[in-house]
């Protein structure tokens, strides 16, 4: 892989690696804009085929939190983390993994500032700040604002309620029928919000004991993973990892939106072209999935609730602002996402809401 090149072409300031012979961290912290104030974004543990796959993804991951930062009008600019998960991992080691993790990004001087995200927990953020002050979204016990889950999925259903006035002419989610792939920590939440709002449900879940304990709680219909994207519904919302969304998948697509909590939905930019082609709108992931980064970010100024709430509520506004443009300019979604988020990292700094 060419590193550099990576870099330049996604607009990178640092790439940094971390590895500690005693506990066995391997870390890569990508540090991708620090123009509007520090960059914040999660951590994950995960198990990659290779290097190259764990800084592709950390890369793609920090330029998507630069953008997320900015769209939200958050004071911050974007970063994340990677942990390459060893082959075994107990729970003592666990807690000494993040405290090394910790001490990595303490060295980093606050230029990024880490959180929770896919593989990690409050209870790893809390073995973190016992090495550095740069993290968020800790236990209460210590001090932090808690899981971010909650407020991520609150995000999404505004999002989907702007479609949902936008796209099909509707004031609220009552009937609308969303098809939901994966109901884990986020897409649980999410799956009770749409289901409160009076929206119909069919899930999936890559455990079938996760997706029948959700079905049966929320009178949804439960389907097997293969089949949850090519349901015929009017809204997709990928909720689990990334990429899902393909170019060999777009033409078997049976929706007219595609707006769900995971990062990176789409494979490749080819795909948001092709999805404007069919004429089917893609809620950029990093617009729509702001609540969790917004939750946390709340941390750093001193914590309140309803003003996250608020600032969390926005992203209405955000998503009917990208389809309105999108439509006028005639450009994939996602174009129009990055073209707002840049116009406005280039006016600089923004202050606190």
């Amino acid at each position: 892989m060419e590193i550099f090149g990576a870099l330049s072409r996604l607009g990178f300031g640092e790439l940094v690696f971390g590895h500690d012979q005693e506990t066995g961290l391997r870390a890569i912290a990508a540090v991708h804009s620090t123009r509007l104030g520090p960059a914040i974004g999660g951590c994950r543990l995960r198990g990659y085929a290779t290097e190259t796959d764990a800084i592709e993804d950390v890369t793609r991951l920090g330029q998507a939190m630069t953008y997320k930062a900015a769209l939200a009008r958050l004071p911050h600019g974007g970063g994340k983390a990677v942990v390459l998960a060893p082959q075994t991992l107990l729970s003592g080691d666990r807690s000494q993994l993040f405290m090394a993790f910790g001490r990595f990004v303490d060295r980093l001087g606050g230029r990024y500032i880490t959180t929770e995200d896919s593989g990690t927990s409050a209870t790893d953020m809390d073995a973190i700040r016992a090495t550095t002050r740069h993290v968020l979204g800790t236990s209460p016990q210590k001090g932090g604002a808690g899981d971010p889950s909650p407020f991520t999925a609150i995000g999404v259903r505004r999002g989907i309620e702007a479609i949902a006035h936008s796209l099909f002419g509707k004031s609220d989610l009552r009937g609308l029928h969303v098809a939901l792939q994966g109901v884990g920590h986020v897409g649980t939440y999410l799956a009770r919000e749409l289901h409160q709002a009076g929206a119909r449900l069919t899930i999936t879940d890559v455990l079938p004991s996760q997706r029948a304990e959700i079905a049966r709680e929320l009178s949804a219909q439960a389907v097997a993973p293969e089949e949850i994207l090519q349901i015929d519904c009017d809204i997709v919302a990928p909720c689990a990892l990334g990429g899902a969304i393909t170019e060999d998948l777009v033409g078997k697509l049976r929706c007219k939106a595609i707006a769900g909590a995971a990062n990176n939905q789409l494979a490749t930019p080819a795909v948001g072209r092709a999805l404007q082609a069919r004429g089917i709108f893609y809620a950029p992931d990093y617009a729509i999935n702001a609540g969790g980064l917004i939750h946390v970010a709340e941390e750093y100024s001193g914590y309140n609730k309803e003003r996250a709430l608020q600032k969390t509520d926005r992203i209405y506004d955000t998503i009917l602002g990208i389809i309105e443009r999108s439509k006028k300019e005639k450009l994939p979604p996602e174009i129009i996402a990055n073209r707002m988020a840049d116009e406005i990292i280039a006016a600089g700094p923004v202050k606190p809401a």
